[in-house]
């Protein structure tokens, strides 16, 4: 499986901006995605999830009524709506998808696959 993230940019705050992950290699809807985030000097950190046939979605508190993922499996691309960016979601987005069926999937060791990153600025 391959994962290209891309959509990242500099931004001011308030703005918004879409994240896309593709996914190659395997049928999207075989996997469950999901988008982490790292910061400079942070570890990397769980940012929102999505089941298989996009009927559950999962957020960490600090991106709740702010972001939105969303998938369309017939494009094997799994999305990442963000809006009203603070400097605080200034990181690198990570896509990321796992074959299995347990185990956390707010960690990054619950994952199998990762995309390369894509870098979001947001600027006050």
């Amino acid at each position: 499986v391959q994962l290209q993230a891309s959509g990242g940019g500099l931004v001011q705050t308030g703005d918004s901006l879409r994240l896309s992950c593709a996914a190659s290699g395997r049928t999207a809807s075989t996997l469950f995605m999901g988008w982490f985030r790292q910061a400079p000097g942070n570890e990397r950190e769980f940012v929102a999830a999505i089941s298989r046939n996009g009927g559950n979605t999962y957020y960490t508190d600090s991106v709740k009524g702010r972001f939105t993922i969303s998938r369309d499996n017939a494009k094997n691309t799994v999305f990442l709506q963000m809006s009203v960016l603070n400097a605080e979601d200034t990181a690198v987005y990570y896509c990321a998808a796992r074959d299995r069926y347990s185990g956390t999937i707010y960690g990054s060791s619950g994952y199998d696959y990762w995309g390369q990153g894509t870098q979001v600025t947001v600027s006050s």
